[in-house]
C-alpha cells in the first residue's frame, strides 16, 4: 500500500514517526503552515517557521524515505491577531518556492471580519501563482463554517476545482462535494473523523476527489490513521484500486495542480546549512 499523507505537520512529529511512517507506507507528505501552540508575537517568526518547512524539514524527512513538500499562510486562527498581519506582505517570496505546493492553511477558525479578509487576499495570492488551496473549516459551526468558506470561494479568481475544503465531515460532506472542491478528512482520536465514519462516507459518496489525511499535530494524534483507514476499506470490500486511490492518486493530482509535485525521493546530504540529525557520528 502506497500511502501519500496530505495533511500532516511533521514539525511537531519525531523521527520515530517518520520510521513508523515509511514501515506503514507512508511515502510523500505535505506539511501545512499553521499556528505554534502558542501564540505568535511578530512575523517574524513566521518567517523562520516558513524556511523551515522548505528546507529543514524536507531534509529530516528524506532521511526516512519520505518526500515532503509544504503550504505556505497566513493561519485562521492568528489571522485575527494584528502582530501577525504583516506576514501577508511576505508571502510572495515564499510562494514561488519549489517545496510549495499550495497555499494554505487559510479558511476559519472563529468566522470573524479579520479572517473574511486574511482568506480572500489568499485565496488572490494563489491564483496569481498559480497554486490550489488549502482551506481549513472551522471545528465550531461546521456547516455554517463551510457555507461561508464556498461563498468567499465563489467570489475568489480560484477555480472551486483547484480548492480543497478540508476538515470535513458527515454535516459538510455532500455541500462540498456539490461545490466542486476537492474532499478533505482528518482521520483523529477522539475529534473530527475515525476511521470507521471515513470508510462509511467513501461508501456513500465516493471515493472521487477524496483527500484523507491524518492531520497529525502537537495534540494527541496519529500519523498512521491513513494506513488504518486503508486497511478498513480493504477490510470492510473496497478494492485495492480503490485504496490507491484514495490515498495516493487523488493527493498527486490535487497537489499536482501546482505544477512542482516531485516524488522521487533524492538521498539527502549529510547536513543541511550545517546541521546533523546524525549524532555520536564523525
Amino acid at each position: 500500500m502506497r500511502i501519500f499523507d496530505p495533511h500532516i505537520h511533521m514539525t511537531s512529529r519525531t523521527t520515530d514517526d517518520y520510521e513508523a511512517m515509511h514501515a506503514a507506507g507512508v511515502r510523500a507528505v505535505v506539511e501545512p503552515a499553521f499556528w505554534l501552540g502558542q501564540p505568535r508575537t511578530s512575523p517574524a517568526s513566521f518567517l523562520d517557521y516558513f524556511d523551515s518547512l522548505i528546507g529543514w524539514e524536507p531534509f529530516r524527512a528524506a532521511q526516512y524515505g519520505i518526500a515532503h513538500h509544504c503550504t505556505i499562510a497566513l493561519n485562521p486562527k492568528e489571522a485575527n491577531d494584528p502582530r501577525c498581519l504583516p506576514v501577508l506582505d511576505e508571502l510572495p517570496r515564499y510562494l514561488v518556492k519549489d517545496q510549495v505546493v499550495a497555499v494554505g492553511e487559510i479558511g476559519y477558525d472563529s468566522m470573524t471580519p479579520a479572517e473574511d479578509k486574511a482568506v480572500a487576499a489568499q485565496l488572490q495570492l494563489a491564483a496569481d501563482h498559480g497554486l490550489p488551496a488549502l482551506v481549513h473549516t472551522p471545528h465550531r459551526d461546521k456547516l455554517a463554517g463551510l457555507r461561508r468558506t464556498l461563498d468567499v470561494v465563489r467570489e475568489s479568481a480560484l477555480p472551486m476545482d483547484h480548492v480543497v475544503i478540508d476538515h470535513l465531515n458527515e454535516t459538510t460532506v455532500k455541500e462540498a462535494k456539490d461545490s466542486g472542491c476537492w474532499l478533505g478528512f482528518s482521520v483523529y482520536p477522539d475529534t473530527k473523523m475515525d476511521e470507521e465514519r471515513m470508510v462509511a462516507i467513501l461508501r456513500a459518496h465516493g471515493p472521487e476527489k477524496v483527500l484523507v489525511n491524518s492531520a497529525a499535530d502537537w495534540g494527541r494524534s496519529d500519523p498512521l490513521k491513513t494506513r488504518k483507514v486503508g486497511d478498513l476499506m480493504l477490510a470492510e470490500g473496497f478494492t485495492e484500486d480503490d485504496v490507491d486511490l484514495v490515498l495516493w492518486r487523488n493527493p498527486v493530482a490535487f497537489y499536482g495542480l501546482s505544477g512542482r509535485l516531485e516524488l522521487d525521493v533524492a538521498a539527502p546530504g549529510a547536513t543541511h546549512e550545517g546541521n546533523s540529525i546524525l549524532r555520536g557520528g564523525e
